[in-house]
């Protein structure tokens, strides 16, 4: 038999026995990369040549400083990211709003919506998102019937990071099925009394439902602007980071130093401050919301 409290404390520790692998998992798949990618960013590491000891804030300062190409892969990937995210909020939130009304056979255009959003930035969708880019392609088809003049999309330093917006932009469907959800959740009794009133749909958009999605807005902003910021397979696979780094966003330069040229030191510098950029506009994205975002309570 069990002691006295033997089955409370028996009780109290197999929580903690199920969670143990997860716990496991978070520290050495999580927090031990975290803390060692601090570590080699102090450092001279080469996975090869070994550790050629502590630099202090040398990689830090070489890259904001003496690396111009570290700077174009910011501006690159702010472009991306600040033009990339308004447009995916918009086409989903459009799409939201007509896919809630009574429509026959809306099923089906909500999956077809949300089909792209599965298959992601993968290299079938790559090829298919260069042919419809390239010289000859479908889209200068249709630019030249309407009588405009044909665009090198995929060697232009002004279109090409706009051929991955447009990738962005076509893969909303996870986004727009959130916001349908909210549009859901607004009571048709505001709308019947804002008829009443003599507002029309638009008015109706503006003043109603806008303010009561707010914290919707702000949570599928927040997960489009770090979706952005992690982009990769797009810009690797279709553009090949050019024209003349274009497109040449700040993942492929830290994989780049990573892996290729298997400089651990300055690729881990370059992500500490990837996660400085990306929590300085999340945090100024979260401090501006008490100002837009409006919760019921």
């Amino acid at each position: 038999m069990l002691k006295p409290g033997e089955h409370k404390r028996n009780k109290w520790l197999t929580p903690y026995l199920l969670l143990l692998p997860w716990i496991i998992g978070i520290l050495l798949f999580r927090a031990y990369p975290i803390v060692m990618s601090f570590w080699y960013s102090l450092r001279d590491f080469h996975p090869i040549m070994g550790d050629r000891g502590f630099i202090g804030l040398n990689n830090y300062s070489w890259l904001l400083f003496r690396f111009p190409s570290f700077w174009r892969s910011v501006t690159a990937t702010l472009r991306y990211v600040l033009i990339g995210t308004p447009m995916v909020l918009a086409a989903a939130l459009f799409i939201a709003f007509i896919l809630n009304f009574k429509l026959k056979g809306v099923n089906l255009f909500r999956t077809a919506y949300y089909v792209p959003s599965i298959l992601g930035g993968n290299v079938a969708v790559s090829i298919v998102w260069i042919q419809l880019f390239s010289a000859n392609g479908p889209v200068n088809q249709i630019l030249s019937v309407i009588g405009l003049q044909p665009i090198s999309w995929l060697r232009s330093e002004t279109f090409a990071p706009f051929t991955l917006i447009f990738l962005s932009a076509w893969q909303f469907g996870s986004v727009m099925l959130i916001f349908l959800a909210a549009l859901q959740n607004v009571s048709q009794s505001l709308y019947e009394a804002a008829s009443i009133d003599g507002a029309g749909k638009w008015k109706q958009f503006v003043s109603i439902t806008m303010p009561i999605i707010t914290p919707v807005i702000l949570f599928n902003t927040v997960n489009v602007l770090l979706r952005h910021f992690q982009e990769f397979n797009a810009a690797f696979l279709i553009t090949n980071r050019g024209p003349n780094q274009a497109t040449d966003f700040l993942n492929i330069l830290i994989y780049e130093y990573a892996f290729v040229r298997f400089q651990f030191g300055i690729a881990s510098a370059m992500t500490w401050l990837f996660l400085a950029a990306i929590g300085l506009l999340t945090l100024i994205l979260f401090l501006s919301s008490k100002y837009w975002v409006h919760y019921s309570d």
